[in-house]
């Protein structure tokens, strides 16, 4: 008999080498209903809108006043905001089952991580987080009615993303929730206005399949004209 065959040598350990390829950079977001602690951030925030939209001189809201008027009806039957929240690490389960609105949270992967030079003035009042959250954004929304449509809906009047943020995804984000919150209560449309040299914004509407309407113009009374309406000679 012919004897066995010596068993094979045995197989060096592969050596693990290091990924060439970077794995890049999460950047965990969450949305979520505003809360009057938020009423700071809120108002550095219209500011920040109004520097960019270029309407810093219609500009005169104050702490004070968005205290006054906002939050004093339950959230989706009047104004609500959702802010926009962001944050290096996961954001926790909430606490306690919301009332009215679970966040959302997403995570999005960053080819280089993102440079936030406000970071303290933004800095989260929410005090369930045991970490850094910075607030990035937001969306302002309340409820109006199509009669053609027969059905309630909501007109958005304020969406805004701090620079540093922009061109993330964290627009549609905010808008998505808008969306969702409008399906969940059988609402049925959300619309809202784009300034006409914001080709930028108008394309990223379009892409989300808006119909931006160019037939339709604004008509607004304000200021001294709203008070001479409100008492015409007779």
């Amino acid at each position: 008999m012919a004897a066995a065959a010596p068993p094979p040598a045995p197989t060096p350990a592969a050596t693990a080498l290091p990924n060439p390829t970077p794995t890049g950079h999460p950047l965990f977001s969450r949305v979520r209903l505003a809360t009057p602690s938020d009423i700071p951030h809120i108002h550095k925030l219209i500011h920040q809108m109004a520097v960019f939209e270029r309407l810093t001189h219609l500009f005169s809201a104050t702490e004070a006043s968005l205290s006054s008027t906002l939050f004093t009806s339950p959230p989706f039957q009047s104004f609500t905001i959702f802010i926009l929240e962001l944050s290096q690490a996961p954001f926790p389960p909430s606490p306690s089952p919301p009332l009215f609105f679970s966040p959302i949270t997403q995570t999005t992967t960053l080819d280089l991580p993102i440079d936030d030079p406000e970071s303290e003035t933004f800095k989260s009042n929410d005090k369930d987080c045991g970490f850094d959250v910075v607030v990035g954004g937001f969306v302002l929304f309340f409820p109006n009615y199509s009669t053609f449509l027969g059905k309630p809906g909501f007109y958005v009047e304020d969406l805004f993303v701090r620079e540093c943020y922009r061109r993330k995804g964290f627009g549609k984000m905010l808008l998505s929730a808008v969306a969702a919150q409008a399906v969940k209560m059988g609402y049925g449309r959300v619309e809202w206005v784009v300034l006409d040299w914001n080709v930028n914004a108008i394309k990223f509407y379009e892409e989300m399949g808006a119909n931006v309407l160019q037939e339709w113009r604004i008509c607004r009374l304000t200021g001294e004209a709203l008070q001479a309406y409100a008492n015409p000679a007779i």
